[in-house]
């Protein structure tokens, strides 16, 4: 596999530690899985211009690219604070999800994981589908307990993994 410009991985680190910041989240604990998915975006500039996800599967990337909902900060990441990479988390590693609708694969696969710095983040937030909840109440809702969740970001129900393309 070919590896991202030098330049390419300079802006992203800068992107992810000012964004992280700015989110009020953190990069994951685990170096190594902040690494892969800074060198996916880094790759994703080089080949396509923009920090495409590396973590979905996609039929045509260009298209997608200029779609933006897979940019990073991608739009679930905008909207309700959820980075499915794991890239942007809370300092134990876990993603929040507590701004996700119901249904949704991480609330399936993690529970409700609470957002430490609810004032951060979610510059899109007036996009979020409502939520079937009373209005007010998911900020009080207890953090669940996760599946066994390993440093490589794979949880032991095999849900929630994502390969690289």
């Amino acid at each position: 596999m070919a590896e991202p410009k030098q330049e390419s991985l300079n802006k992203m680190w800068k992107f992810v530690r000012g964004f992280a910041e700015k989110s009020g989240t953190t990069m994951h604990p685990n170096p190594a899985v902040t690494e892969a998915v800074v060198n996916g975006l880094a790759m994703h500039v080089d080949e396509l211009g923009k920090p495409l996800c590396p973590c979905n599967f996609y039929k045509d990337k260009k298209a997608e690219a200029n779609l933006r909902r897979w940019i990073c900060a991608c739009d679930e990441m905008q909207i309700y604070k959820y980075c499915h990479c794991l890239l942007f988390v809370r300092e134990d590693g876990m993603p929040i999800t507590e701004y996700l609708p119901e249904g949704h694969e991480g609330r399936e696969v993690y529970g409700v994981i609470t957002d430490p710095t609810p004032d951060k983040g979610r510059a899109l937030k007036h996009k979020a589908v409502p939520s079937p909840s009373a209005p007010g109440e998911s900020s009080s809702v207890p953090t669940s307990e996760p599946p066994d969740h390993h440093s490589d970001g794979i949880t032991d129900s095999g849900a929630g993994s994502h390969s690289a393309s």
